[in-house]
C-alpha cells in the first residue's frame, strides 16, 4: 500500500513540473517609463527573457529594469528567471558623471542641540548677515540695491547693533557670493529728532554724476503734522551721501491722510532725462502706488496721480503696498511690492504705469521688500529672508529683518514670472554627496490616509538638493525635517496638489508659516531644486514657483519624504556641499 502512495505520489509531482515548465508568461514593458514602445514577450516560467535593447533618454542614463513604478525592486534580464507576469518599468538617472566625494569639512552639529547654539555657529555668504556687534547680531531690513560698473551696491535698513534706528547701511558684492561690508552707515537717522529721527525705505539712482538717495522721513505723527515724507540726500559716488536740507514731497491732499506715504523708487526716463518716484500710499483706506515725476535739478516736482490700487477682494486688507518696484522685461512691464505680514506680489501690464492685470504670488512672506536690479541681460530680486524672534520658537517666523536674499527673475511666455536659483550661488555647491534614498539616486513612498516616509538626505551647514518627481494623486507630499526627534514636532515643505500650493509649516504640518500657488499636474514630471545655508532656504520648483523658509534646529539630521493619499517618485537626486 506504501509503495502504492509513494508512486501515486511522485506521478503527481512530475505532472505538476511538467505544468510548470510549459506555463507561459507574459513580460511587458511600460512605454511611459521607457520612453519608446518595446514589445511584450512570452517567456516560460522559470526561464529568462531575452534581453531588450537599453533604452535611451536625452539628457539620463538607464539604470536598469525595476519590477514596480517606485523602482525600488530591481530586474536584471540577463539573470534573473520570469516567475509569472511582469511588467518592468526602466528606471533614469541625469547624466552628469559626477564622483561622490565627502570634503571633510562638515561641521559637527552634535554638541549643538538647541536652534540658537546652532544658528550661533552658522557662517553665511548668500544669505549675508552684518557683521557682530559687540554680543549683537544686526539683521538686514529693506533692501535698495543699486547697479554700476560690475558692482551691486545694495543698501539696506540696519536692524539693531550700531544702527540708529534703521539707519541705511550698504554691503556691496559682484557675485552674489562674496559680500564686502561698509561699517559706517551711509545715510544715519537724525539724532536731533524731527522728520528723519527714522529712515525709511527709498532708493538710489544717478543723474549727471550725481548720486540721489531718496528715501522716507518718518517722524513722530505725535508733534508733526506728516508722520512720513519722501527725502533726499545727494553724493559724488555711492558711498557718500549728504541729507539736501528743505528738499521734501508731502502727501498730496487728495489722498486725505498724512501718516502713510513711503517707500520712494527712483528711475531715469530715458527719454526725457527725468526722474520717475513711485511711492506707496493710501486712500481711502485702500493701498495705492502714486507716480511722480520730478526734474533732473530736483527743482520740479508734478504728482501724476495713482497708477495701482490694491484689490482688497483678492489680496486681503493690506493697508501699504510696501517697497513697490517697476521694471520692463520684453514687451511686459511689471510691478512689486510687499503687502505687510503677507507675501511678495506682482502684477504686468502692455504699457508703463498700468493699467495692470490682478497681481499673483512670487514667493511667500518669508522673502520681504524684494526690489529688482539688472545686468547684463540678467534681473534679480533682491530682498530679506524673515527670521523669528527666538531661533526655538516653534510658532511663527515673523520678527522684521533677516538674511539678505538674492533670486533670479525669470519670464514665461505667457508674460508669468518665476524665480530661480542665482547661478552663481548654485554653483558654490561643487561636491556631490552620498546620499541614503535608494540606490542613492531615488526614493519612493505610496500612502493611503496613513503618513508614509522615506529618509532621503542629510542636513549640512550649506548644501544644495536637486532632482525630479511625479506623483499620482492629490494628496500632499514633501519634505520632513527632523527638529528634536519628536515626528510631530517635524517642519514640513509641503507641495499639495489638491490646493495648488507650495506652503511651510512646523508642528509637522499644525502650524501654516507660508505658501505660494505651485499649480501642478499628476502624472507629470517636475523639477525642484533646494539651497539652504544655516537657518535660510528657498525651494524651488524649477519654473512654476519659489518659496523661502526659515528653518531653525535641523542641522545634522536626516530629512525624509513623507506622502498622505498619494504615490510620489524622485528621480535624478544629487545633494551637494561646498568643498
Amino acid at each position: 500500500m506504501k509503495k502504492i502512495i509513494s508512486a501515486a505520489l511522485s506521478l503527481i509531482l512530475v505532472l505538476s513540473l511538467a505544468a510548470c515548465s510549459s506555463a507561459e508568461y507574459t513580460v511587458s514593458f511600460d512605454p511611459d517609463s521607457a520612453g519608446t514602445i518595446i514589445e511584450s514577450q512570452t517567456v516560460k516560467g522559470g526561464k529568462k527573457l531575452t534581453a531588450p535593447a537599453a533604452p535611451t533618454k536625452e539628457g539620463y542614463d538607464f539604470i536598469g529594469w525595476f519590477t514596480d513604478a517606485g523602482l525600488t525592486e530591481s530586474f536584471d534580464p540577463d539573470s534573473d528567471k520570469v516567475e509569472g507576469n511582469l511588467t518592468l518599468y526602466a528606471g533614469w538617472d541625469r547624466s552628469d558623471g559626477e564622483p561622490i566625494e565627502d570634503p571633510g569639512n562638515d561641521k559637527d552639529f552634535s554638541s549643538l542641540r538647541s536652534p540658537g547654539s546652532q544658528e550661533d555657529a552658522y557662517e553665511y555668504g548668500a544669505f549675508f548677515l552684518p557683521g557682530v556687534d559687540g554680543t549683537n547680531q544686526p539683521y538686514v531690513g529693506d533692501t535698495m540695491p543699486y547697479y554700476e560698473d560690475g558692482t551691486y551696491y545694495i543698501y539696506y535698513l540696519k536692524e539693531g547693533g550700531d544702527s540708529y534706528n534703521h539707519s541705511a547701511y550698504l554691503v556691496t558684492t559682484t557675485d552674489f557670493v562674496n559680500y564686502t561690508e561698509v561699517d559706517d552707515p551711509v545715510l544715519e537717522a537724525n539724532r536731533d529728532g524731527g522728520q528723519d529721527s527714522w529712515i525709511g525705505t527709498g532708493s538710489v539712482v544717478k543723474v549727471d554724476n550725481k548720486y540721489y538717495f531718496f528715501y522716507t522721513g518718518h517722524g513722530n505723527a505725535a508733534v508733526l503734522e506728516y508722520a512720513e515724507k519722501v527725502m533726499v540726500a545727494v553724493g559724488d559716488s555711492p558711498y557718500d551721501f549728504e541729507k539736501l536740507e528743505g528738499w521734501e514731497i508731502t502727501p498730496p491732499s487728495e489722498l486725505g491722510q498724512k501718516n502713510d506715504f513711503r517707500d520712494p523708487q527712483a528711475y531715469v526716463d530715458p527719454s526725457s532725462g527725468n526722474i520717475i518716484l513711485t511711492i506707496t500710499a493710501s486712500m481711502d483706506g485702500t493701498a495705492r502706488i502714486l507716480k511722480y515725476t520730478v526734474s533732473p535739478d530736483l527743482e520740479n516736482c508734478h504728482y501724476d496721480g495713482v497708477i495701482f490700487t490694491n484689490d482688497e477682494a483678492k489680496n486681503g486688507d493690506f493697508w501699504n503696498l510696501e517697497c513697490s518696484d517697476t521694471f520692463q522685461i520684453g514687451d511686459k512691464y511689471y510691478i512689486t511690492y510687499s503687502a505687510q505680514d503677507d507675501t511678495l506680489w506682482y502684477a504686468w501690464s502692455d504699457t508703463p504705469y498700468g493699467p495692470y492685470n490682478d497681481p499673483v504670488r512670487l514667493d511667500g512672506k518669508l522673502f520681504y521688500a524684494a526690489k529688482h536690479t539688472e545686468s547684463d541681460g540678467k534681473l534679480y530680486m533682491v530682498g530679506w529672508a524673515r527670521r523669528s524672534e527666538s531661533p526655538s520658537s516653534t510658532q511663527d517666523v515673523a520678527a522684521w529683518a533677516g538674511n539678505l536674499a538674492v533670486q533670479e527673475i525669470w519670464q514665461n511666455p505667457d508674460g508669468t514670472l518665476y524665480l530661480d536659483p542665482v547661478d552663481a550661488v548654485a554653483e558654490t555647491f561643487n561636491v556631490r554627496r552620498e546620499m541614503p534614498c535608494q540606490g542613492g539616486t531615488h526614493a519612493y513612498v505610496a500612502a493611503g490616509s496613513a503618513r508614509a516616509s522615506a529618509d532621503i538626505f542629510t542636513t549640512y551647514e550649506s548644501y544644495m538638493v536637486t532632482g525630479e518627481f511625479t506623483f499620482t494623486g492629490e494628496g500632499p507630499f514633501g519634505f520632513a525635517f527632523d527638529y528634536n526627534g519628536r515626528d510631530e514636532k517635524d517642519k514640513l515643505i509641503t507641495i499639495s496638489p489638491s490646493s495648488g500650493t507650495l506652503s511651510l509649516s512646523f508642528n509637522q504640518g499644525g502650524t501654516p508659516i507660508t505658501e505660494t500657488a505651485a499649480p501642478l499636474t499628476a502624472g507629470e514630471t517636475y523639477s525642484f531644486t533646494y539651497i539652504q545655508e544655516g537657518s535660510v532656504g528657498i525651494f524651488y520648483i524649477d519654473g512654476i514657483a519659489a518659496l523661502t523658509v526659515r528653518l531653525y534646529g535641523v542641522s545634522g539630521k536626516t530629512v525624509q519624504i513623507f506622502a498622505e493619499n498619494n504615490t510620489v517618485l524622485f528621480t535624478s537626486l544629487r545633494e551637494y556641499t561646498r568643498g
